[in-house]
C-alpha cells in the first residue's frame, strides 16, 4: 500500500521555524529549514535530519524562519541538491550572513557552510516545471515577498502542495497567490492568521498615509521600522504613490536589498513604481548623514530592523522617542517578547522608559487571513488531506471549517503525520 510520511521537524503549533520533510517511495523532499529566535534571542533550529536520507531541499523565500538554518544540512559529507529561484538566493545570502554575524556563537555552522550550500543550488524560478533527484516538481507565485514560491510535488503516489508563506493579496510589491485550479492529493499550509481576517488593503494604505501626512505637518517626524525584505519596499512605493513630496529616507539593511532587488524586475509587481521611489527617497549612507535626520523637523524614516531588535531604527527611536509631535508607526508583525511588541503593550522600551511618540501598528501583513486560506485550499483538485504548519493554536478554527470535507491534521514538532492509499 503506498505509504507518504510528513514529518514536522519546525512549524507545527508554531509560528515560524519551518521544515517539513515529505517521504515517500525512498525519496524526501525537504522544505524549507527555518529558524526562531527565543525571547533571548537566541536561535532555535529546527530537528535534526541527515543530509545522506535528503534527496532535494526546497526553499520557498529568504526569510530566517524559512532559510535560516539551510547552512546546517552542508556541514557534512553528503550534501542534498538545494532547489531556489535567483531572487531568494541572493537575498538568502546577505541574511544569512548577518545571522551568522549577529548570532553566530550559538550556532553549529559558519559562513563557509552557506557557501558550500550555494555550490549544491539548482535554480528553479517561479512557474517552471522540472525534474531534480527524480521528483518531478512545479512552482508558482505564494505571493509573499519577492522571490516566494510554492511547490507541487509529484511523489508518483502522492501529490504533495507546500504554500510555504502565502498571501492572496495583490501589493505595490508583489502579485498576490493566483495559481487556482491544481490538482493535488496532500496540501501543506501555513495558518499564521488563520483565525482571522485582515482590514482591506486600501484601507489601512489609507489610515497610514493619512497618520504620516498628519505627524509630518505638525512638524513631528515619523519612524517607520520594517523588515529589510518586502515590507520596506512595500512601504516606500506606497509613500511615493500616495503620500508624495516630503522628506523620506531609508536606511539599514534595506538598502542592500533594494540593491538586488532591482535587478529581478520579473518579481516585482509594479517595479517602475519602486524604482521611482528609490530614486527619489534618499538612501542614508553615513553616520553623519543619520545624525542630521534625527535633528530634523517633519522627516520619515523607513529603516531596520523591523521588530526594533537592532539596526539603525533603534538610533532613530532613540532621537524621537520624547517629542510627542513624532511617531513611531510599526509596520511589521511584532513577535511575542521582541522589543517591537513590548513597545505596543507597554508603550515603553527597557532601555529607554516611556516612549512620548505616538505609537501606532498597522496591518500591512503579507500573509492570507482565514478566507484567503480557504480559498486556496478549496480551489485544489481532487484534495484529500490538509495539514496546517507555521501556525499557533489559531490552526483549530481552520481546521473545524474544513471539518467533512477534508482530513485535517495540526501536527505538532516532531510528529509525523501518515497518509496511505
Amino acid at each position: 500500500m503506498p505509504k507518504l510520511e510528513i514529518r514536522v521537524l519546525g512549524g507545527g503549533l508554531e509560528v515560524g521555524r519551518a521544515a517539513i520533510a515529505v517521504s515517500s517511495r525512498g525519496k524526501t523532499v525537504l522544505l524549507d529549514y527555518g529558524v526562531n529566535f527565543s525571547e533571548n534571542d537566541v536561535p532555535q533550529l529546527p530537528e535534526h535530519v541527515r543530509p545522506s536520507e535528503v534527496s532535494l531541499v526546497a526553499v520557498t523565500h529568504a526569510h530566517l524562519d524559512h532559510v535560516g538554518a539551510v547552512p546546517l544540512l552542508y556541514t557534512s559529507k553528503v550534501q542534498p541538491t538545494l532547489v531556489m529561484n535567483r531572487p531568494t538566493k541572493a537575498f538568502s545570502e546577505v541574511l544569512i550572513k548577518d545571522f551568522i554575524r549577529i548570532s553566530g556563537y550559538y550556532l553549529p555552522f559558519d559562513e563557509a557552510d552557506w557557501y558550500r550550500a550555494v555550490e549544491f543550488v539548482k535554480y528553479v524560478e517561479t512557474g517552471e516545471e522540472v525534474e531534480v533527484e527524480g521528483v518531478a516538481l512545479r512552482t508558482f507565485n505564494a505571493g509573499h515577498i519577492p522571490g516566494s514560491q510554492a511547490y507541487l510535488l509529484d511523489l508518483g503516489d502522492f501529490r504533495v502542495a507546500y504554500t510555504g508563506d502565502v498571501n492572496t493579496v495583490d501589493t505595490r510589491l508583489v502579485r498576490g497567490y493566483d495559481s487556482y485550479g491544481l490538482r493535488a492529493d496532500v496540501l501543506v499550509i501555513e495558518g499564521t492568521y488563520a483565525d482571522v481576517d485582515h482590514p482591506g488593503r486600501d484601507e489601512v494604505e489609507r489610515e497610514f498615509v493619512e497618520s504620516v501626512r498628519e505627524v509630518v505637518e505638525s512638524g513631528g517626524n515619523v519612524l517607520i521600522p520594517s523588515f529589510s525584505l518586502g515590507r520596506a519596499q512595500e512601504i516606500l512605493s506606497l509613500l511615493y504613490e500616495r503620500f508624495g513630496g516630503g522628506r523620506v529616507y531609508y536606511d539599514g539593511m534595506i538598502r542592500v536589498v533594494n540593491s538586488i532587488l532591482v535587478s529581478y524586475p520579473e518579481y516585482v509587481n509594479r517595479y517602475e513604481l519602486l524604482v521611482r521611489a528609490l530614486e527619489e527617497f534618499e538612501e542614508v549612507k553615513s553616520a553623519g548623514q543619520r545624525r542630521r535626520i534625527a535633528k530634523s523637523e517633519g522627516v520619515v524614516v523607513v529603516a531596520s530592523a523591523g521588530m526594533l531588535k537592532g539596526g539603525p531604527a533603534l538610533y532613530y527611536l532613540k532621537k524621537f522617542y520624547d517629542n510627542p509631535r513624532n511617531a513611531v508607526f510599526l509596520v511589521s508583525y511584532q513577535a511575542p517578547a521582541t522589543p517591537g511588541r513590548k513597545l505596543l503593550e507597554q508603550g515603553a522600551l527597557e532601555d529607554i522608559g516611556p516612549v512620548k511618540a505616538r505609537v501606532q501598528w498597522f496591518d500591512f501583513s503579507s500573509h492570507t487571513g482565514f478566507s484567503g486560506l480557504l480559498r486556496v485550499i478549496k480551489s485544489f483538485q481532487g484534495l484529500e488531506t490538509v495539514v496546517i504548519v507555521h501556525t499557533s493554536e489559531a490552526a483549530y478554527t481552520l481546521a473545524k471549517a474544513l471539518e467533512g470535507s477534508y482530513e485535517v491534521y495540526v501536527p505538532r514538532v516532531g510528529e509525523v503525520v501518515e497518509i496511505s492509499k
